[in-house]
């Protein structure tokens, strides 16, 4: 493995065929890089076209042409590492698979700036290369602060297109648990409603008309019914924020305990929605067939399930 903290660089000779604009020529032959990075890259004089330094990232190249970049070792980050536990299901030198606990927010924001699962990540992986020039984890995609269950972090920035590829053709398959209030209206279902930022509050979701948000798909499965409450499995299509909570809302049967979208007085002993992100299939960089990840309930969720009757 290359030393992530040593600027690299690469040659080329352009071949018959090959020749055309320097970033695409450039994003065929690094493929761990974006073109928009390796069009950053270009404006900041890291390229060059037979020993000249070449800006413009629709150059023309021709054939004979020699083509040298030289790829900065990545920044460290201006966030500082932190030394929270972490559970981590599955490691390799491309990405880590964790299970998050709830309360964790994934991303440094507002109100949140320390405790982070990025703060924690900085802090526990130790072969980190780096995304777009800096020393940080790949956030590949997000759970909210109290949905605890399996996330994906990338390494590098290889392991995080190849990872986003596959969650924007959907060839990813997420499993959640949720307790719900009441029973849905069918054992099984799909739910199709469109979701977008509700305009009376800026920190929530809402369900919109057709057209008017971001199209949205959840489908759902029973697993267990008890007397107020039903178990589910459901499986998002799409990875819109909230989505599950807000489709289970919309059917009449909110999540236990989300007292958001939910009922603002809990069916259930817990100072948490009851949504786990549970099972993840997912087909790791470099191999041909998914894997499957497994993280169990936490103890709080199963306990409320063994009082259920």
């Amino acid at each position: 493995m290359e030393n992530p903290n040593n600027p690299m660089e690469h040659k080329f000779l352009v071949r018959p065929g090959e020749e055309g604009r320097l970033d695409k020529y450039l994003s065929s032959n690094i493929a761990e890089l974006t073109r928009s990075r390796l069009q950053t890259l270009i404006k900041d004089d890291a390229v060059q076209v037979n020993g000249k330094v070449v800006t413009k990232t629709g150059f023309i190249l021709v054939i004979g042409d020699e083509v040298l970049i030289e790829i900065p070792a990545a920044k460290p980050s201006e966030l500082e590492p932190e030394d929270i536990p972490l559970d981590v299901v599955f490691e390799n030198e491309d990405l880590v698979v964790l299970n998050k606990p709830a309360g964790m927010v994934v991303h440094p924001a507002p109100g949140h700036s320390s405790g982070t699962l990025v703060h924690a990540a900085l802090g526990a992986i130790d072969d980190l290369e780096g995304i777009g020039g800096e020393l940080r984890p790949g956030i590949v995609h997000r759970l909210d602060k109290d949905t605890s269950g399996l996330i994906v972090i990338a390494k590098n920035e290889k392991a995080l297109n190849w990872l986003q590829d596959q969650f924007k053709s959907r060839s990813v398959e997420k499993i959640y648990l949720a307790l719900v209030d009441g029973k849905p209206p069918t054992p099984t279902g799909r739910i199709e409603a469109a979701i977008a930022r509700d305009p009376s509050h800026r920190k929530k979701m809402a369900i919109v008309s057709t057209g008017k948000g971001r199209a949205s798909v959840t489908e759902y499965a029973t697993v267990r019914e008890f007397t107020r409450h039903t178990l589910i499995e459901a499986h998002p299509l799409t990875g819109r924020t909230h989505q599950i909570r807000l489709h289970m809302a919309f059917v009449g049967c909110p999540v236990a305990g989300d007292q958001v979208y939910g009922r603002k007085t809990p069916t259930v002993d817990l100072q948490r929605h009851f949504l786990h992100a549970r099972r993840l299939k997912i087909t790791l960089p470099g191999e041909k067939s998914p894997r499957e990840f497994i993280a169990p309930l936490p103890i709080e969720l199963q306990s409320i399930l063994d009082t259920l009757s």
